[in-house]
């Protein structure tokens, strides 16, 4: 095969092994990009077309329905977007916290309730209620805890880029028909959707702004964990 159908076979990363967001320019094939919409705030835009769309995919594929009782965790830079786009879409939206000292900034983000994930009472109280459960976190939780938070036939999805394998016990899932999945980002056409649903319903993350020239104090920021809760780079 000759090496340059080879490489046409396969996706390639902008960022990965390459300059990424820091290229002066980016070529790609037509097909591949999009416009942003008019009205778009081009100084908020940019995490939408990874963060965004990584947590509206979900929502699409699950077939999650403005009627639906649905439940978030993590209120990070995953999250906060998914409480936006889940309220917008008009559904109850539970979230779920270790802390709830920011109880009421994760109201302002979407939430219709807080859920203590540290209290089984307060578990107890919604088990079986949530059509669906959006993780954003990268960490081992109590996978049958939400498990049992699901409604039959609720679909647990997970984003977060958890390194351990998920101990999932099978009979929570046998015995609502319950599943479990997951997801990448999604494609140019769902991404050129998403970007219209953000301009229609003024949705856009929480973001911090960086000079360029202030490059190597925005990594420092991120890499502390106090970046609130993406950092835009301004030209």
């Amino acid at each position: 095969m000759p090496k340059n159908q080879l490489f046409d076979d396969f996706p390639e990363f902008t960022i990965g092994g390459r300059h990424g967001g820091f290229a002066d320019y980016v070529r790609s094939h037509w097909s591949l990009a999009i416009s942003l919409p008019e009205g778009i705030d081009l100084d908020k835009a940019g995490p939408l077309l990874c963060g965004g769309i990584t947590v509206f995919n979900p929502i699409i594929l699950a077939g999650v329905k403005a009627t639906d009782k649905v439940g978030v965790i993590g209120r990070g830079g995953l999250g906060h977007m998914a409480l936006k786009f889940l309220n917008k879409w008009g559904c109850e939206v539970i979230a779920f916290s270790s802390n709830l000292d920011k109880k009421n900034s994760i109201l302002e983000m979407g939430a219709s309730k807080v859920v203590d994930s540290t209290n089984p009472e307060e578990l107890a109280k919604i088990a079986g209620s949530l059509n669906f459960i959006l993780n954003t976190t990268n960490v081992t939780l109590d996978w049958n805890s939400y498990l049992t938070v699901l409604a039959p036939k609720g679909k647990f999805h997970n984003v977060g880029a958890v390194l351990e394998p998920l101990a999932i016990p099978a009979f929570s899932l046998i015995t609502g028909e319950k599943s479990v999945t997951g997801s990448p980002l999604g494609s140019p056409a769902l991404t050129r959707t998403v970007l219209e649903f953000c301009v229609r319903h003024d949705i856009y993350p929480i973001t911090e702004e960086f000079p360029m020239s202030q490059v190597n104090e925005a990594l420092e920021h991120l890499e502390s964990g106090r970046a609130r809760f993406r950092i835009v780079l301004k030209n």
